[in-house]
């Protein structure tokens, strides 16, 4: 199950105690008490990793190492540990209560999530020409804790949308090495997929419904991430009844979400045309050219369609990558 929102706690470290502490050698008595370490932080990574937020659904509460406390003879107490939490590529870190929104949109990018606490002072620093024998020292500071909300927008070339049951899952597995879920019943895709064709990036979208921009079904948690996408693949089955209507469906929830969706560059492709008749084929391909949607018909089965789409992501293989 891919996890693409979630809320984490993060605790960093605290500071060490400073130490009271003094020489005993006889001719060198004075104060030696060292600092305490600081406090581990918690950082954000971006990684390619899209399933990274999994980690997050198990660990609500994470802490950093606290800091040791200094000991004598000037030593100082270790540092806590820093913390590297990956998340995928793609994902806004937002606090909700100060208002920080930050999206890792490079690989490797990254962001301070909690600050750990500075360590306490000890003896040695309160030392002077009038206090030779100081036994003062300081608590370290408590670590920076914060929640966070991270959410996280899909980053690919193709996005493969359409309604449920168009076959968007079945050509992300021909086209790619992804391992979709197929069946013949509606909500086959219940998350996002990723799959790549060579360096291309296709991201199978969840089936959107009539009204998903509203919330029905399950396509508006999925709409975002048809944003992150350059190109669409507008799947619509030649099964349909009326592959007119189903793609004006797809069109007005795209357009509903945000404007923007509908003038992405568009392939529509009239998927499953093994599963009808040469003269039905002939039918459905007719009524969408005159509508103004002109569609290639494919099968998974035909090879000479599945070298079309092949011909169509390799003019992308020379493209410069999804604007981040």
């Amino acid at each position: 199950m891919l996890i693409d929102e979630v809320e984490v706690r993060l605790e960093a470290g605290h500071g060490g105690r400073g130490a009271v502490a003094f020489n005993k050698v006889r001719l060198s008595q004075g104060p030696t008490g060292g600092d305490g370490g600081r406090g581990g932080n918690i950082y954000f990574e971006a990684v390619s990793d899209v399933s990274a937020l999994q980690f997050f659904s198990s660990k609500k509460v994470i802490r950093a190492q606290s800091g040791g406390d200094g000991r004598g003879q000037f030593i100082d107490g270790k540092s806590g540990a820093d913390m590297i939490l990956k998340v995928p590529l793609g994902t806004t870190i937002r606090n909700p209560d100060t208002g920080f929104a930050r999206e890792l949109s490079l690989l490797g990018e990254r962001v301070l999530g909690a600050g750990g606490g500075v360590g306490g002072r000890g003896n040695f620093k309160f030392r002077s020409s009038t206090n030779t024998s100081p036994k003062e020292y300081t608590e370290g500071s408590p670590g920076d804790v914060a929640t966070y909300w991270l959410e996280l927008r899909l980053i690919a070339d193709v996005g493969l949308v359409g309604l449920p049951n168009a076959g968007k899952s079945s050509l992300l597995n021909e086209l790619t090495a992804a391992k979709s879920k197929v069946a013949n019943y509606a909500f086959t895709t219940l998350e996002p997929h990723l799959g790549a064709y060579y360096e291309i990036l296709l991201a199978d979208i969840p089936g959107l419904i009539d009204g998903a921009s509203e919330g029905k079904g399950l396509g508006g948690k999925f709409l975002k991430h048809v944003e992150r996408t350059k190109t669409m693949f507008h799947l619509v089955s030649a099964e349909s009844d009326d592959p007119v209507r189903d793609y004006n469906i797809v069109r007005r929830e795209l357009d509903a979400y945000s404007s923007e969706l509908t003038q992405k560059q568009e392939y529509v492709f009239l998927t499953k045309s093994d599963a009808v008749s040469p003269e039905e084929l002939g039918e459905k391909l007719s009524a969408l050219k005159k509508a103004g949607i002109s569609a290639v018909p494919i099968s998974i089965l035909d090879p000479a369609s599945m070298r079309e789409v092949q011909t169509i992501l390799n003019t992308f293989k020379d493209r410069s990558r999804v604007d981040k």
